[in-house]
């Protein structure tokens, strides 16, 4: 399994393909198919019809909750700054293992800020897996926690400040003396690609 994931809130219903209109309430489902969870985004009417009697039982099921649609912005905002979204996403592209710490606390300083809201908190391979959702957007995102010892937070929190001022390509001054998680006793996962 991987430990990163975003997966974004669908525009259309899955179940009809009728697109979804400013405000309109819809559900979202997601289960578990071994490899990755799967996110299901279902009209109001196709979930009365089709959904709404046992989704919990079906095959797989982790989570369900019922949001609201807002239509994509128009006009993108023309200064993109740095902020802990902006990175946390960032190293999600990047799926790059020695970035699960700082990952993983990006994610809780947005929860703490609610700019993300945990939707379901579940066990898998041994591991506690956290479902993210960021209200505005709809994306939901899947972070591995990565089991930090009090002794490692502090240089984990370095990283992340040091990721947050200076972005992913830091300039040579800002690396002397910083540590790449590895070197500093973070255990990183050496299974493949991770997912946050």
């Amino acid at each position: 399994m991987n430990d990163w994931n975003i997966q974004s809130r669908a525009h259309a219903c899955e179940a009809c393909g009728k697109l979804f209109a400013g405000q309109e309430a819809f559900h979202t489902l997601l289960v578990d198919e071994q490899e990755d969870f799967r996110r299901s985004d279902i009209c109001e009417s196709c979930w009365q019809k089709q959904y709404s009697e046992g989704a919990r039982d079906r095959k797989g099921f982790v989570s369900y909750w019922q949001g609201v649609y807002e239509a994509p912005s128009a006009t993108p905002d023309p200064i993109l700054k740095e902020s802990a979204e902006t990175l946390l996403r960032k190293l999600i592209k990047l799926n790059d293992p020695r970035h699960i710490p700082a990952g993983y606390i990006l994610a809780v300083m947005l929860e703490r800020k609610r700019i993300l809201k945990v939707k379901e908190q579940l066990m898998r391979d041994g591991r506690r897996v956290f479902i993210y959702e960021q209200p505005k957007t709809g994306d939901v995102f899947t972070i591995t926690d990565p089991n930090l010892q009090l002794n490692q937070l502090e240089q984990v929190q370095r990283d992340v400040a040091a990721l947050l001022e200076h972005g992913l390509n830091p300039p040579a001054t800002a690396l002397e003396g910083q540590l790449v998680p590895a070197q500093a006793g973070v255990e990183t996962n050496s299974e493949p690609a991770a997912k946050m």
